[in-house]
């Protein structure tokens, strides 16, 4: 198989959205090891490496599709898989968080689904 030969500007622009993109994975990488509570380092990766992903899927349709002479969309499968899970994902984490923190007593903003009777609010 012969390598196809590409313009110095499309191998500039592949090599800016790919390296881009590996650059927000890595700081929401760091956002999830570095931030205090379990609520911001979940929020961190999910929306920095969602957009990471999104830029090296660009870059990678925009090489395969000059390298191949044709529109390449095997990528965008992945990135838009990765964007309709991952929000969903971290919504399950932060709920279930909020269920065990609210089982454990400490300050967490009420439950939005089971609204207090009002009989029990403090604010009579």
């Amino acid at each position: 198989m012969t390598e196809a030969v590409l313009p110095l500007w499309l191998e500039i622009i592949v090599a800016v959205l790919v390296l881009a993109g590996a650059g927000l994975a890595l700081l929401g990488s760091t956002g999830l090891l570095r931030l205090p509570t379990f609520f911001e380092r979940v929020h961190a990766p999910a929306i920095i490496a969602t957009l990471g992903c999104w830029l090296i899927m660009h870059g990678t349709v925009l090489y395969f599709s000059v390298a191949d002479s044709s529109l390449a969309l095997h990528a965008l499968l992945i990135a838009v898989f990765v964007a309709i899970t991952v929000p969903i994902m971290s919504i399950f984490l932060m709920r279930a968080a909020l269920f065990r923190a609210r089982q454990m007593g400490l300050d967490v903003p009420p439950s939005l689904s089971h609204p207090k009777a009002p009989s029990e609010s403090k604010d009579l």
